[in-house]
């Protein structure tokens, strides 16, 4: 009897559990499933950084560039984006940007945007030179030909350095899948591209119309390393996290401008002149080196004609003699002119944007011409006055009779009481003028026998 009811036990037990299975109802697995199910990490959000470069090419544009870069290949950015707006620049600081670029392991995007903008001359090496080359509706791209700095050279050497720009093109422009032949064209004839153009001929790989459009229109894309690795973008719906210019990245930024740094330069040294002819102020001379040393930091950045320096030495000493010779105003304007050209030619610009406003160096030019004429004259003729101090100096100056002078008194003569005498007896409050001197005695008139010799 005994087994009989164990038996019936298990069995019923088997068959709960039977039925308990068919239904899913397995309580402990259910229980397993729906937590592990829910704890999935829901995948994180793509994050590209941006870097807004509308500015020209030179060595402080490159160390931004390269700062982006560093901190996209270690914050773990799916890609950096460059948006770029130029007209070009340095070659050197251009071979460094594209150095940077093609090294970097996280895939770059160089952007031309927003409308309106262009990538021209050295631009254009940065934007063959991306991973992924765009550009928005209404840009261009192009004029890529090398501008000599400080004048053309010999014909070998136009063609070595031509050559070497083609050169340097070439390899990595076929790397990245795009054309050589009208990237090459760009760089032979100065020729330039529309988007739709330059979307036509291989040199870019898409056109957009916003940053969102362009992440979702490469998401999915595989593109080719220069290593020949592949990588594949998930870009779409990325967080754009822009990248801000440091306070350092700021202020070279702003010194970097020629006009600036020609402005820091003259005034500096109008105020150091300052200095010197009224010493002890120390502000006017501690602000003018600051800002003459600003001024050399800068224009160290920029590639610069030494003949231009020449021309301002010379102006500086045309304008010195024109204060101290007279000129009849002949050595003013020669030292202006050369002022002038010197400014404007200082620069090496190999594109305008990067070179003195003709309406900076002139206005300056005129000014400081003017100003530092002026100061000469001043200070030539304090060299030339007799400083006189004591009873020197009361000789020929208005004084009156503070007694009655009978011949001698005191008399008040510039705030100060002397003793003097008198030619004749003069009366308390009598207006006299001061013609001598004994040691500190000093000799008075009365003003109306001035006045009687004079007539006489």
């Amino acid at each position: 009897m005994g087994k009989l009811v164990r038996k019936n036990w298990v069995s019923a037990g088997l068959l709960a559990a039977g039925l308990w299975a068919a239904l899913g109802w397995t309580g402990m697995g259910s229980i397993a499933c729906v937590p592990a199910h829910a704890q999935q990490p829901a995948p994180a959000q793509p994050v590209v950084d941006e870097l807004v470069l509308h500015d020209t090419i030179q060595p402080v544009s490159a160390d931004e560039v390269t700062r982006a870069l560093d901190r996209a290949n270690s914050d773990g950015a799916h890609a950096l984006l460059i948006e770029l707006d130029t007209p070009g620049g340095l070659l050197d600081s251009m071979r460094t940007m594209v150095g940077a670029i093609l090294r970097s392991r996280v895939p770059v995007i160089v952007y031309v945007a927003p409308s309106g903008s262009r990538a021209g001359s050295a631009g254009f090496f940065l934007l063959e030179s991306a991973d992924v080359a765009a550009m928005a509706p209404g840009t261009e791209a192009g004029a890529a030909h090398v501008v000599f700095e400080g004048g053309k050279p010999d014909d070998v050497e136009v063609q070595k350095v031509e050559n070497d720009a083609e050169a340097f093109m070439r390899s990595y422009v076929t790397k990245r899948g795009r054309s050589a032949d009208a990237a090459q064209e760009a760089e032979k004839s100065s020729h330039s591209y529309t988007a739709d153009e330059a979307l036509n001929l291989h040199l870019i790989d898409l056109i957009a119309n916003s940053d969102a459009d362009l992440l979702k229109a490469l998401d999915g894309r595989t593109v080719t390393r220069m290593d020949g690795s592949t990588s594949t973008l998930h870009v779409a719906g990325a967080r754009i996290v822009p990248i801000q210019l440091t306070l350092r990245d700021q202020l070279l930024g702003w010194l970097v401008n020629p006009n600036i740094a020609l402005l820091l330069l003259v005034g500096g040294a109008l105020l150091i002149y300052l200095e010197f002819n009224a010493p002890g102020t120390i502000v006017p001379g501690a602000l003018g080196t600051l800002m003459v040393l600003l001024a050399v930091f800068a224009l160290d950045l920029l590639p610069i004609r030494y003949t231009a320096v020449l021309l301002l030495l010379a102006a500086i000493v045309l304008l010195i003699l024109e204060a101290k010779v007279g000129g009849h105003g002949a050595l003013a304007i020669a030292g202006i002119l050369c002022l002038t050209f010197g400014t404007l030619t200082l620069v090496a610009a190999p594109v305008p944007e990067m070179g003195v406003s003709p309406w900076v160096a002139v206005s300056v030019s005129v000014a400081f011409g003017a100003i530092t004429v002026f100061l000469v004259r001043l200070v030539v003729r304090a060299q030339k006055r007799k400083a006189r101090i004591g009873p020197d100096a009361m000789v020929g100056s208005s004084a009156t009779a503070m007694e009655a002078l009978a011949p001698q008194g005191h008399v008040l003569v510039e705030g100060e009481i002397w003793e003097a005498v008198a030619n004749a007896p003069v009366t308390a409050g009598t207006r006299l003028r001061v013609v001598g001197h004994d040691q500190l005695l000093l000799q008075v008139e009365s003003e109306v026998q001035q006045v009687g010799k004079s007539a006489s």
